[in-house]
């Protein structure tokens, strides 16, 4: 059975410390205790959890489907290439970035800032606006090409010229934006989840074409990954954690 590692009436002095716990004992699990007990609900709290994690432009394109049923498990396990993670799993959740939706997402954002700023003709008032009615449009509006991207990329290079512009404006830029936000999402999932005592483990490595037809995704939908929930086995850890040394990854300027 599954300990939480974090009791909800903590005091605050102690959570930093339980966050470290959380994370040093996150491990991506290979096998699960299939005699484990597992509660589905734990699964529905961290996923609320996980619609809090932060996100570019606050856009949320994304969605988090649950596999439960066991046939529908048994199927995308194969997708999964027949991985442990995937066939030992209580639960999947696949994680997909929505593409539909930017301007249904955006009209939203606008009126919130209308109803935060309401009242306010100030200069940052009109900036908040523009952002969600100008700027997102100009870049999350693509053809099937991306020859617009490739003009707004021209442009924004001819503007960064004399003065510092973003430069990720290609459809492709977008894509890997949407997918930056759904990993911040995806692992917001996997830390509230070993909170609760459960394991999980990311996955790359699966047919997404065959894991779209099955779950109805849209064809402009992309698979983040694909998370497996479940108790660890001794067996599920392969060997000690090992990670390169400090300095060659974590630079001071």
């Amino acid at each position: 059975m599954s300990q939480p590692i974090c009791e909800p009436d903590m005091p605050l002095e102690h959570q930093s410390s339980t966050f470290e716990t959380i994370v040093n004992t996150r491990r991506s699990v290979r096998k699960y205790d299939a005699n484990a007990e597992f509660n589905h609900d734990d699964v529905v709290t961290a996923l609320e959890l996980t619609t809090l994690a932060p996100n570019s432009s606050n856009m949320q394109m994304w969605e988090f489907h649950r596999v439960i049923s066991s046939d529908k498990r048994e199927k995308l396990a194969e997708y999964c290439m027949g991985q442990n993670a995937a066939k030992t799993a209580n639960e999947l959740v696949v994680f997909v970035a929505t593409t539909h939706n930017w301007q249904e997402r955006a009209q939203r954002n606008a009126q919130k800032v209308r109803e935060a700023f309401q009242g306010r003709e100030d200069a940052a008032a009109k900036r908040a606006l523009k952002y969600y009615e100008t700027l997102i449009p100009m870049v999350y509006n693509n053809d099937a090409f991306g020859i617009r991207g490739v003009f707004r990329k021209a442009y924004s290079w001819w503007l960064g010229r004399n003065k510092p512009m973003v430069r990720e404006v290609s459809k492709t830029d977008v894509r890997v934006c949407l997918h930056k936000s759904v990993s911040l999402a995806a692992m917001t999932f996997m830390y509230a989840m070993r909170e609760k005592g459960y394991d999980t483990c990311p996955m790359e490595g699966f047919d997404s074409k065959r894991v779209k037809a099955l779950l109805g995704l849209r064809d402009s939908d992309q698979i983040t990954m694909i998370v497996s929930c479940g108790v660890r086995t001794d067996e599920g850890i392969y060997g000690d954690r090992q990670r390169v040394e400090m300095d060659t990854v974590i630079k001071s300027h």
